[in-house]
């Protein structure tokens, strides 16, 4: 025999009260994003972004049934020719990327060395040019009346190498 209430056969169930901070929704569990550690975090965004910009390629399936057609063969060896094709452009394109920076570590060498070469001999220049200044200063003070001397070719090209640096 059922035990039933004396109030006239219903039973009242009490619902439990929501919490406040929750916001109003008709769902039974809510939904609480997952927490993860800092290594598993970064795991994460890089598996976001992996599926983000790799493009997933899957062209000529084959269908469920379990035999084979006729044309499988002919769609295999299109598939194959295009990989190799894909295989063949990434090794050119990387043929082509080390050399060019082969030629740019060869350039900048050159360069190097050309600037040394042409830094050296600027500093004989000046050197040598200081040295006719001296001379030229010497003797005119050892001398009591100045000597005005001509200009030689060598003064002139002097002078315009000076202009250009």
């Amino acid at each position: 025999m059922m035990n039933r209430p004396k109030d006239g056969g219903n039973l009242q169930v009490v619902a439990a009260e929501k919490p406040k901070h929750a916001a109003e929704s008709n769902a039974i569990v809510e939904y609480t994003p997952p927490v993860y550690k800092e290594e598993e975090e970064d795991l994460e965004i890089k598996l976001r972004r992996i599926i983000d910009n790799v493009p997933v390629r899957v062209s000529n399936t084959s269908g469920s049934s379990a035999g084979s057609g006729s044309g499988d063969f002919h769609q295999y060896r299109q598939m194959r020719r295009k990989e190799q094709d894909r295989l063949a452009r990434m090794d050119a394109d990387y043929q082509i990327k080390k050399e060019v920076a082969e030629f740019n570590m060869r350039r900048e060498e050159r360069l190097k060395a050309a600037e040394e070469r042409t830094a050296k001999k600027r500093a004989k220049r000046q050197k040598k040019r200081q040295r006719k200044k001296e001379k030229k200063i010497k003797v005119n003070s050892g001398a009591e009346e100045p000597q005005k001397e001509g200009s030689s070719d060598d003064e002139g090209d002097s002078d315009i190498g000076e202009a250009e640096e």
